[in-house]
C-alpha cells in the first residue's frame, strides 16, 4: 500500500455519506475527487468500489460488481428495455462515467415499464438472475439437455409457470379476452423452426446484433414452445409484486404472424382474474419461469385462489390430432403391419416390441399410442426405462428418505399413472416401458404381476406397503420394448411371455414409405449404401451366432435433411462411428469379416 491509501478510503466513505445526505455541488465535487483517487489505488477495481458505495447508501449508489454488470449489459434484460445510449465500461471507471451510468439506470427505474422500485431491487434481481442462469447451465452440462433433433417430452407432470403478459402486464386484458398467453421475440420468427436453445440464442445474436448473451431469453423461448404443454398451470403477474390471474394451458404452441406484437402464443383457460399480492418478498422478474420445482412457492400462490373456488371447472384442452394416416406417414411401417399391432394391443392390452437396434421401437411405441388415442395427448402416455436397480419402491410405492432426514411412504410412477387412468376411464392410457427385459419383472411388479392379465383388469389386490386395495384399470395398455441384440440380457421368463404379446420389428428398407424417403434425396451414394446394408443384413441373418434379431435397422438413416450439402459426410460418420463399432461387437472373433464389410460400406459412398 501507499502511505495514504487507507486515509483515502475513509475520505471516500465520508464524502459518500455527505453526498447521499445532501447532493449539493460542493459535496458532489468532494465525492468525485475521492472516487477518482481511490479507484486508481492498487487492489481497487470497479466491483469493490461500487459495491462498497452501494453498502454505504443503496438508494444513491449503483452496484456495478460482476453480477450487476452482467445483468445490465449481457443478460438482455436491461438493454432490451431500451435505456438510451447507456455507456459501456472499458477498464476502470471514473466518477463522471459512474454518475452517467447511475443516472440513466435511475431514470429507467422511474419509468412506467420498470419492474423495480429502487436500486436495491435491481441489485437483488441481478443476483437472483445470475444464480438461475449459472444453475441452469451447470445442470445442462451434467444432464446433456441440448438436443440435436426435436424431441418430444413424455413427462406427464403438471408444470407450474409464472408469466408476464408484457411490460407491466400491458397485454393482460387482451390475454383474458382472447383466452391466450403470448411472449415476444418476434424478430426470430416461429420458435418451432429451431432444434435447440443454442440455435435460438444464435438467431437472436444475429438478428438483434447485440453483445447480450441471450441465454435466459433463449431458454424461455425454448420452454414456451417445447416444454410447456396442455394441462400446465400458469400464474400471470404484473411487475414483481402482483399476481393478476391463474389459468390452465389448453393448446399447443402457435406462431401467429397476423399479430403486430407478441406473436408466439398458446391457448389458455383463465380460471381466475383479479389482483393478489405475490407471496414472496423477492419476486421473479423474467417473462416466463418454470416454478414446478419450487413446491413451497407454488403452494403459496395456489393458496391465493382457494377462496375463489372454481378449481374443478371443466377446462377443454385442445390437443393436436393424430390419426392412423399420420402414423403411416411418420413411421416406416405398412398398413397391414399397423393393423396387426393395433389389433394385438386391443385384444391383449400388453405388447412387447422386439427387434434389432435401430428398427425404431421407441419411435413406434409413442406414435402407436397417439394413433390409437387419435390425439397427441401426452398426459395419457408415460414412459419409463427399466434397469437392474429398478424396484417395486420406484414403480409402485415404498419408504423413501426425505430432505429433512426422515422417511415417508412415497407412491411410484405406475401407482400415480393407474390412479389417473381410473378417474378418466372413458379414455385409453398407455404405459411404455423401454428395455423391459433389463428389469426384474417379479421384483418390480410384485403382487401386481397377476393383474397384468387381460381378464384380471379391474381386479383389486391389497398392496404391500399400504392398507389399501389397488387395481390396474382396463383402460391401461402396456407397450414394452426389448432389444434382441443385447447379449447381456437373460431370457425373458415364461410368466412375462404369457402376459404379453410379442411383435418383432424388422428393418423397413423395403417398405414403400422408406423407398419414398430414399427417393427424396436423389443421391446415388445414399442408394448404394442402403443396398450394401441390405446385403450386410442378409449375412447377419444367415449367421448362426446372430440371426434376424441383430440386423441393422433403418433408424440409423432417418431424420436426415435431404437439403443438406453435407449428406455424404453424415453418411460416412454413421458408417464409421455407429455401424462399424456394432459389427466389431457382432464378429469380435472374426476381425477379417469386420474389415471386409467395413471396406464395402466405405466403398459404397466412395470413401
Amino acid at each position: 500500500r501507499e502511505k495514504n491509501d487507507i486515509n483515502n478510503l475513509w475520505n471516500l466513505f465520508e464524502t459518500a455519506i455527505n453526498y447521499s445526505d445532501n447532493s449539493a455541488t460542493e459535496n458532489l465535487k468532494g465525492f468525485s475527487k475521492c472516487f477518482d483517487l481511490v479507484i486508481n489505488q492498487k487492489g481497487i477495481g470497479n466491483s469493490k468500489i461500487t459495491m462498497g458505495l452501494f453498502w454505504i447508501s443503496p438508494n444513491y449508489f449503483l452496484n456495478l460488481d460482476s453480477r450487476n454488470q452482467w445483468y445490465i449489459y449481457e443478460s438482455g434484460q436491461i438493454l432490451d428495455r431500451q435505456i438510451n445510449n447507456l455507456p459501456k465500461i472499458k477498464g476502470k471507471l471514473d466518477s463522471s462515467l459512474y454518475f452517467e451510468i447511475t443516472e440513466k439506470i435511475k431514470n429507467y427505474i422511474k419509468s412506467p415499464n420498470s419492474p423495480f422500485k429502487n436500486l436495491m431491487e435491481l441489485s437483488h434481481e441481478a443476483w437472483r438472475y445470475s444464480e438461475y442462469d449459472n444453475e441452469r447451465e451447470e445442470w445442462e452440462k451434467t444432464h446433456n439437455t441440448e438436443p440435436q433433433i426435436k424431441a418430444e417430452s413424455n413427462d406427464d407432470t403438471v408444470r407450474y409457470w409464472i408469466y408476464s403478459p408484457g411490460h407491466n402486464a400491458e397485454f393482460w386484458k387482451e390475454n383474458c379476452e382472447k383466452g391466450i398467453m403470448a411472449i415476444s421475440d418476434d424478430n426470430i420468427g416461429n420458435l418451432k423452426a429451431f432444434n435447440s436453445k443454442e440455435e435460438i440464442k444464435q438467431k437472436m445474436q444475429e438478428t438483434i446484433n447485440s453483445d447480450s448473451k441471450f441465454t435466459i431469453s433463449a431458454n424461455m423461448d425454448w420452454q414456451f414452445a417445447n416444454i410447456m404443454k396442455p394441462g400446465d398451470i400458469v400464474f400471470a403477474k404484473k411487475g414483481i409484486h402482483t399476481i393478476v390471474g391463474r389459468g390452465v394451458v389448453t393448446g399447443e404452441y402457435e406462431y401467429d404472424s397476423n399479430r403486430k406484437k407478441y406473436k408466439n402464443t398458446r391457448k389458455v383457460k383463465w380460471t381466475h382474474i383479479g389482483e393478489w399480492d405475490y407471496p414472496e418478498k423477492a419476486a421473479i422478474i423474467w417473462a416466463l419461469c418454470d416454478l414446478t420445482s419450487y413446491v413451497e412457492l407454488v403452494n403459496k400462490i395456489e393458496a391465493l385462489f382457494i377462496e375463489e373456488g372454481d378449481f374443478n371447472q371443466e377446462v377443454k384442452i385442445q390437443y393436436e390430432s393424430y390419426t392412423a394416416d399420420d402414423f403411416l406417414e411418420d413411421v416406416f411401417l405398412e398398413k397391414e403391419d399397423y393393423d396387426k399391432l393395433v389389433n394385438l394391443l386391443k385384444r391383449k392390452k400388453n405388447i412387447i416390441l422386439t427387434g434389432a437396434p435401430g428398427v425404431g421401437k421407441t419411435y413406434v411405441a409413442t406414435r402407436l399410442a397417439y394413433s390409437m388415442m387419435e390425439v397427441k395427448d401426452k398426459d395419457r402416455v408415460t414412459m419409463v426405462q427399466f434397469h437392474q436397480s429398478y424396484t417395486y419402491e420406484d414403480f409402485i410405492m415404498g419408504i423413501r428418505p426425505t430432505e429433512k432426514g426422515t422417511y415417508e411412504l412415497r407412491r411410484g410412477v405406475f401407482y400415480e399413472f393407474c390412479k389417473k387412468a381410473e378417474i378418466d376411464n372413458e379414455n385409453a392410457y398407455f404405459f411404455i416401458i423401454d428395455e423391459i427385459n433389463r428389469g426384474n419383472l417379479s421384483k418390480i411388479f410384485g403382487e401386481l404381476f397377476m393383474l397384468l392379465e387381460t381378464d384380471k383388469r379391474d381386479t383389486q389386490i391389497q398392496l404391500l406397503y399400504a392398507n389399501e386395495y389397488f387395481k390396474i384399470p382396463s383402460n391401461v395398455y402396456f407397450i414394452g420394448m426389448m432389444n434382441t441384440a443385447d447379449r447381456s440380457l437373460a431370457l425373458v421368463d415364461y410368466a412375462l411371455r404369457r402376459r404379453f404379446a410379442f411383435y418383432e420389428m424388422k428393418p423397413s428398407f423395403e417398405s414403400d414409405s422408406f423407398k419414398r424417403y430414399l427417393e427424396s434425396f436423389n443421391n446415388q451414394k445414399f442408394n448404394s449404401l442402403i443396398d450394401c446394408i441390405k446385403s450386410l443384413n442378409k449375412e447377419i441373418k444367415d449367421d448362426e451366432s446372430l440371426g434376424s434379431g441383430f440386423c441393422i435397422g433403418h433408424s440409423y438413416f432417418c431424420n436426415l435433411d435431404n437439403e443438406s450439402p453435407k449428406i455424404e459426410k453424415i453418411l460416412s460418420e454413421i458408417i464409421e462411428f455407429e455401424i462399424i463399432p456394432l459389427l466389431k461387437e457382432y464378429w469380435f472373433d472374426e476381425p477379417q469379416k469386420v474389415e471386409d464389410w467395413s471396406e464395402k460400406l466405405r466403398n459404397s459412398i466412395g470413401r
